[in-house]
């Protein structure tokens, strides 16, 4: 199954210059505008009740659907913070998993399939306490009370106000940025532009923060190697599969490529007409346990985030447990 074209259609109406039609829908987009600051509101009105936890709450989200690099940035923000001595744990929707059984704790034996592609990577890199849930207030909850995490970390939930936070960071790709401006389906933003300025922290992809490849690994032996051979096959099934494709032509290869939709659970079906090597995400990766091939491989990457920005999210986190711990 690769990308349909009704899905290309879309990412072009979004990332590219307005057409003059789109703007018979300005009407539509308004009344979409309405339901988007009615919905928060009524949180803030306390129409829809919202859960306030004992700990702090740190939102990683975006207003833009599809990729801008919340995965890595968590990972990052959650070793930086056991580095520090602090037990966070992070809660999650689990997108792309297919489970009924939440809340579900993610450990050495998950499954991509179940627990979601994000999850999995996120557990493996960090070694955390990750729950997944659809309720991300539930989830929170059992962080709290059954692990005794002192901070919660709350994964593309910036829209979710059913859960109350402390701090907002907001993840922007530094090439796309918000695309058109307009709500979806007619643009790429869940809430509008000016939603960006309320959040405590900006980090941009590709400013701010650097995604820096590392060694490229076989994906059925784990060991890295120095080269790979062509033919060559790019396969991505992310929200931005473009960083990726322009990461692998800056480190020289040569490649083809295979688009699929945002965590697609491959199968071998999928690879059965491909030609050669194979590379991927190490999110795609966690997904591929099945393979048993010499061909597949993939390519890690490591956040780096502007020490003036990670100063100041310390100091801010510091300063909202110190907040926490007073209220109780």
């Amino acid at each position: 199954m690769s990308i349909s074209r009704s899905q290309q259609f879309l990412e072009n109406l979004w990332y590219r210059n307005k057409p003059w039609w789109l703007w018979l829908f300005l009407p539509l987009h308004g009344l979409l505008y309405l339901l988007v600051w009615f919905r928060k509101q009524f949180y803030r009105w306390g129409l829809f009740s919202s859960t306030d936890l004992k700990v702090p709450v740190v939102i990683i989200g975006n207003i833009n659907v599809g990729g801008t690099g919340k995965t890595p940035f968590a990972i990052y923000l959650l070793n930086m913070l056991k580095a520090q001595g602090y037990k966070p744990g992070l809660v999650t929707r689990g997108y792309g998993g297919d489970t009924d059984l939440h809340p579900l704790v993610v450990d050495e034996s998950s499954e991509a399939r179940f627990v979601g592609d994000e999850p999995l990577l996120i557990f493996r890199q960090t070694k955390a306490t990750i729950i997944v849930d659809y309720n991300r207030a539930r989830g929170a909850n059992k962080l709290v009370d059954e692990y005794n995490c002192d901070l919660i970390i709350c994964d593309d939930g910036l829209q979710h106000y059913a859960l109350q936070r402390d701090l907002e960071v907001l993840i922007v790709d530094g090439v796309r940025g918000f695309g058109n401006g307009f709500l979806m389906p007619f643009g790429p933003l869940r809430e509008p532009i000016r939603r960006a300025n309320s959040c405590d922290i900006c980090i941009v992809n590709g400013d701010t923060m650097q995604l820096r490849p590392q060694a490229v690994r076989r994906l059925n032996t784990e060991s890295i190697v120095d080269s790979v051979e062509l033919p060559l096959t790019a396969i991505a099934a992310i929200g931005n599969p473009q960083r990726f494709f322009d990461t692998l032509n800056s480190l020289g290869l040569q490649f083809e490529t295979k688009i699929f939709p945002d965590h697609h659970q491959f199968s071998q079906h999928n690879f059965a007409n491909i030609q050669g090597n194979i590379i991927m995400t190490e999110k795609d990766a966690v997904k591929c346990s099945f393979v048993d091939e010499e061909r597949f491989y993939y390519l890690p990457v490591n956040a780096e985030v502007d020490t003036n920005i990670e100063k100041r999210l310390m100091t801010m986190i510091e300063q909202k447990i110190k907040d926490k711990t007073n209220e109780s």
